[in-house]
C-alpha cells in the first residue's frame, strides 16, 4: 500500500462530519477495492450455481446465424 500524500480533511456542518475530502489517489484506489470486491461476490454467486454446456454448433447458430 502507497504512503498516503495527505491525510482526509473532514467537513464538519452542525458539529457533525458531512462529508471528507481524499487525495485522488486514495479516492481512485478505493474505488477499486470495492469493485474487486463486487466481483469477487458475484463470482463466488456463480460458483454455486452448476455449470451448463452448450454443444459449439449450437453456440455459434445462435450468435452467428448467418455464418
Amino acid at each position: 500500500m502507497k504512503k498516503r500524500k495527505n491525510s482526509p480533511e473532514f467537513v464538519i456542518k452542525d458539529g457533525k462530519p458531512t462529508a471528507v475530502i481524499l487525495d485522488i489517489e486514495d479516492y481512485e484506489e478505493m474505488l477499486q477495492r470495492l469493485e474487486d470486491a463486487e466481483d469477487l461476490k458475484d463470482l463466488q454467486e456463480m460458483r454455486k450455481k452448476s455449470l451448463k454446456f452448450k454443444k459449439l454448433k449450437d453456440f455459434l447458430e445462435e450468435h452467428q446465424p448467418d455464418v
